[in-house]
């Protein structure tokens, strides 16, 4: 018998994992750019937020907000002056073990050593200095000294060396040695890369014999550099967070605590060479120090690690705030996260840049020239999302024949059926329904129910519903932008034509925008469309559109829409310029209700949404409804999609119970 194991496929990616969604994406982008963002701006704005549950990630925002909180931290874990409070106390507690030897002694040299102690500066790295040849009298303050020594050379080592204070916390006799030989090996590396003359071989040699004095475990050479200017940045800034006097007394225990090793001209020759390996090093310098509110002191490399955190977490706040010109998820750099975070925050990372990628693969987004824009393809989920939005805000059910799949759609009976299909509301043709079921099965015996299958069941077919020839006309004007009802316009307008395409393929639409002048407008314009700041109400010649629109269709029936928030304040003149007045002309007015007069000789019923309570607009439109029959809706942004749909189903015939 054959056995077989299963396990995750690791050969690449899952080829039967389903595309990656981003239609919620989409949608979210979709909200930004019918209030009036571009797709730049759109896309940007979702990377802020992310995409919550529906993703399991977070977005920049919430990365930021850590980065933030992590800063405060650090800022609050102590004081720089640390290592400055440490060497004094054990110089004076080495000072106080001395005196107090000497203190019983009655002899002259006695008095010649306190003498000597009392005429110690108050600089503590010239005290130290001064101390280096002294003999002590007292074991135990030669015990302390010595300890002041070991703290300051592995303090100073370990601003260096990221992890050195570790490895020299209990130093054999070669531990110092091996500090040198490595500083030497590591010279001798750096000036055979600046003759190019290093390799990867050389740097895995430099690895296998220095590497257990390295805990980042750098890969190459570049990698081992970022890690030691990092550090060295870190400590000048550590300098220059200090005053004067704490800046010249810490550089004056650095400066004897490497004579002191020995390692003084090492050190200083690869601060020259990395200096001229990243000239840049010396302008970070010349930046501000850091202001530290802890009351605990850090020890220098403690100072020295807050410090260059704080420095990584700076330039990634910077790159996930993308607030500058050539912005990219890719500026992020995954390994800052990843030591500030951990994984998961570098797969939240990965996720919105997956975003980015899927949703120009999938057809969604296209770059022209640089700049981002919306396909048709995009356009159309924005009007589908819309329409979705908008019919499950209505209060009716899903009778009718909004979704029917058979020829008809809502019109009279036919007399003829057809077999049910999964999903069809149309009236169930019971005795057809039995008849099949009985010319399956037979006649049933006496008694005996007929037992009906799937297959036996066939719904009444509907007539056809002439098709409709639809205007809607979008007011443009500024005050649509001032009042808050331009996104809500534009997701109206997206809404009806993702209706018509879907469910209503025999009509023809047309949406006209007008502000000082009409035009009309496609569907993939409407998304990044936006308000004219111009003077003009024109409603006169978006009539005259639509009626153009109208008189190309004579079967269909007509149905015009008219969306505004204004009375009509221009017109077309007969040179085709547009005419202005506030308040309105009478011959702005006069040229407005002839194009209504002539709409309703088209039996053409003009429905009219206002968007703001006016009584100029309310006595205009009230004359417009008693001319031409149609119907005025005073309509909230938020349920004008809803009151645009909802009567253009009315106009169309539509019963929703």
């Amino acid at each position: 018998m054959r056995n077989y194991r299963y396990g995750r496929y690791v050969y690449g990616p899952d080829p039967l994992a389903l595309p990656f969604d981003v239609r919620g994406a989409v949608d979210e982008m979709g909200d930004s750019i019918l209030a009036g963002a571009d797709p730049a701006d759109a896309l940007r704005d979702l990377l802020r937020r992310g995409l919550g549950d529906r993703a399991g990630r977070r977005g920049l925002d919430d990365l930021l907000r850590r980065v933030r909180d992590r800063q405060r931290e650090i800022r609050g874990s102590g004081r720089l002056d640390g290592i400055l409070e440490q060497a004094r106390a054990l110089l004076d507690t080495a000072v106080g073990q001395e005196r107090a030897e000497l203190f019983p002694d009655p002899g002259d040299e006695a008095r010649m050593r306190e003498a000597d102690l009392d005429a110690l500066p108050a600089d503590t790295a010239q005290a130290i200095r001064q101390l280096a040849g002294y003999d002590w009298r007292s074991p135990a303050a030669r015990q302390t000294f010595e300890q002041l020594r070991e703290l300051l050379r592995s303090e100073v080592l370990d601003s260096q060396f990221r992890g050195m204070r570790q490895v020299m916390q209990n130093p054999d006799p070669q531990a110092m040695q091996r500090v040198k030989d490595m500083l030497a090996d590591l010279n001798e590396m750096l000036a055979a890369d600046a003759r190019g003359e290093h390799t990867q071989a050389d740097f895995d040699r430099f690895m296998e014999r220095h590497g257990d004095l390295f805990p980042d475990q750098p890969q190459n050479l570049e990698e081992l550099v970022d890690s030691l200017i990092s550090r060295m940045a870190a400590a000048e800034r550590l300098l220059r967070s200090l005053s004067e006097g704490q800046r010249q007394e810490l550089a004056g225990l650095m400066a004897s605590a490497l004579d002191d090793a020995g390692l003084a001209a090492e050190m200083a020759r690869l601060a020259d060479a990395l200096r001229a390996r990243r000239p840049e090093l010396d302008r970070a310098g010349m930046s501000g120090g850091v202001q530290m509110s802890g009351e605990e002191p850090l020890g220098l490399g403690d100072a020295t690690t807050a410090l260059a955190e704080l420095a990584d977490l700076a330039e990634l706040e910077t790159a996930l705030g993308q607030d500058y010109p050539g912005a990219s998820l890719d500026d992020i750099d995954e390994e800052a996260v990843r030591r500030a975070f951990g994984r998961q925050a570098v797969d939240d990372i990965e996720a919105l840049r997956r975003i980015e990628r899927e949703l120009e693969r999938q057809g969604y987004l296209t770059r022209n020239a640089g700049q981002l824009e919306l396909t048709p393809k995009a356009v159309r989920r924005l009007g589908d999302t819309a329409l979705r939005r908008i019919f499950s805000d209505l209060s009716f059910g899903r009778s009718g024949d909004h979704d029917l799949r058979d020829a008809g759609q809502a019109g009279e009976l036919t007399g003829t059926t057809r077999a049910w299909e999964f999903g069809d509301e149309q009236p169930l043709d019971v005795p057809t329904t039995v008849r099949n079921a009985l010319l399956r099965g037979g006649r049933p015996a006496p008694g005996r129910p007929v037992r009906l299958a799937a297959a036996d069941f066939e719904v009444a077919e509907t007539e056809r519903r002439s098709a409709a020839v639809v205007s809607l006309l979008v007011d443009l004007s500024y005050s649509m932008q001032l009042r808050g009802t331009w996104a809500a316009a534009k997701q109206t307008a997206l809404a009806l034509h993702a209706l018509l395409r879907s469910r209503f393929p025999q009509d023809a639409i047309q949406v006209v925008g007008f502000s000082n002048y009409a035009r009309e407008l496609r569907e993939t314009e409407l998304a990044g469309l936006g308000w004219d700041m111009v003077q003009g109400t024109n409603l006169h010649h978006a009539l005259l559109l639509a009626g153009r629109h109208i008189d190309k269709h004579p079967d269909h029936e007509p149905v015009v829409l008219i969306v505004t928030d204004g009375e009509p304040t221009a017109h077309l003149q007969r040179d085709g310029r547009s005419w202005f007045g506030w308040p309105p002309s009478p011959e702005t007015v006069e040229l407005t209700l002839a194009e209504v007069d002539k709409m309703t000789r088209r039996h053409a019923a003009l429905n009219i949404f206002m968007l703001a309570d006016d009584a100029r607009l309310s006595a205009f439109v009230d004359n417009v409804a008693r001319r031409n029959g149609g119907r005025v809706l005073q309509a909230a942004p938020e349920h004008l999609g809803e009151y645009v749909i909802r009567d253009f189903l009315r106009t169309r015939g539509v019963s929703r119970r």
